[in-house]
């Protein structure tokens, strides 16, 4: 089923044999850390053109002194010119070691789930930068974003054969990152590609859209932090601010919530939300507002609503460091806004996937947004990133999630 074809696929350059990436002086000391990653600046060039380098050529890194970190492989044209594989030298960059590196991956999802929902490859994470594979049951959804993985992708296709034998693997390879590595952006497919798959996370039914929808179509990363609220949404009024197909809010009225009001600005999202309340029996107590989180939030106030739950779940407001700024006044604003909303009492679940804010500032950041309307919070629990997202210890660019839930203390 998995022909070797790049279905109109251009990439930058052809791939030569492997190379050498030379540093400069003490510059191995992250790479022997734990780190995969190389920056431009930290190759000797002199001895290292990166002009002499094609985008996704394999290489061989190595310390200024000559030794050997690793197999890899390179792109001259990117802030991070060369990304670690493997550091065994018997286990070169090549079809083999990407099989063995989906083997391992499923060895570990299999033995976390009971159903086949989950992120099969994290990149880096499970050894593989630049390579997201979530799978849904038979239809697997892979997403490329350098020039490297983009070189092996037949090899991909046939690890995948290999470890899942899927009936169909959809790539969404239409990322804005790419176009960092000097990559086209497409979306692909090989086999039995549905426009709708359904997944069950934990109890509930979802029909998702990957072939149209956000990132691959759901959010697994989310699955712990949904699980730590089931018990807590019975007879609750709650909002679910850019609720995109209604994880969080369907859920919670599966689980008792006396109501769910799924917020989002995309219609077809909001669509898949009304889709799924049914699919599950709860579309009377599900509703679905098309708005902007902030003016939605405004908006809810202004007519005296109010939530006995709010979530928010936004997408990344500091996606590169010179956003970071903006991005915190964003936090700060959309969490003051939620609390104007939670009744007396009420419980706040707030997320951030911004890599670039750290977990301690988050937490300031509500916190002051609470204060700013002489709100008092306790943090009841923290959460991240579901297991199927697992980090590095030396790779904090690995961990990225964040998740509280707070209870708003009464007045007095």
């Amino acid at each position: 089923m998995f022909r070797p074809s790049h279905g109109g696929i251009i990439l930058t350059a052809e791939v030569s044999e492997a190379a050498e990436v030379i540093l400069r002086k003490r510059e191995e000391r992250r790479l022997l850390a734990g780190h995969l990653w190389v920056y431009a600046n930290e190759v000797d060039t002199a001895r290292t053109p990166l002009s002499a380098l094609s985008p996704g050529q394999k290489v061989s890194i190595l310390s200024h002194q000559g030794r050997w970190l690793g197999y890899g492989y390179a792109n001259p044209h990117s802030l991070i010119c060369a990304r670690i594989v493997s550091r065994d030298r018997s286990h070169p960059f090549d079809a083999s070691l990407i099989t063995h590196r989906f083997n391992v991956a499923l060895g570990l999802r299999d033995r976390l789930y009971d159903r086949p929902f989950y992120r099969l490859i994290y990149g880096e994470s499970d050894g593989l930068p630049g390579l997201i594979v979530d799978r849904y049951g038979d239809l697997a959804v892979v997403q490329i974003s350098t020039a490297g993985m983009e070189s092996c992708r037949d090899d991909v296709l046939l690890a995948l054969e290999k470890s899942l034998r899927p009936k169909g693997v959809l790539l969404r390879c239409d990322n804005e990152i790419r176009r960092l590595e000097g990559l086209d952006l497409y979306v692909d497919s090989v086999g039995e590609v549905p426009d709708t798959v359904e997944l069950v996370e934990h109890d509930t039914r979802f029909a998702v859209t990957p072939r149209g929808g956000q990132k691959t179509g759901w959010f697994f990363d989310q699955r712990d932090n949904r699980a730590l609220m089931l018990p807590l949404w019975q007879g609750r009024r709650v909002l679910d601010v850019c609720s995109y197909a209604g994880a969080w809010g369907v859920q919670a009225a599966r689980h008792g919530a006396a109501s769910a009001l799924c917020l989002d600005s995309s219609p077809p999202a909001l669509d898949q939300v009304l889709v799924n309340a049914e699919l599950n029996g709860v579309g009377a107590a599900v509703e679905a507002l098309r708005a902007d989180a902030f003016q939605g939030l405004k908006d809810l106030r202004a007519g005296q609503r109010e939530f006995d739950v709010v979530v928010l779940d936004p997408p990344a407001f500091i996606k590169r460091k010179k956003d970071y700024r903006s991005g915190c006044e964003a936090y700060q604003r959309l969490n003051r806004l939620a609390l104007q909303v939670l009744s007396r009492d009420g419980l706040l679940v707030t997320c951030s996937c911004s890599y670039h804010l750290e977990r301690g500032a988050f937490l300031e950041i509500v916190h002051k947004a609470a204060r700013h309307i002489d709100r008092n919070l306790q943090v009841l629990a923290e959460g991240g990133q579901a297991m199927d997202h697992p980090f590095l210890p030396a790779m904090p660019e690995t961990r990225y999630l964040k998740c509280l839930l707070l209870r708003v203390l009464p007045r007095g």
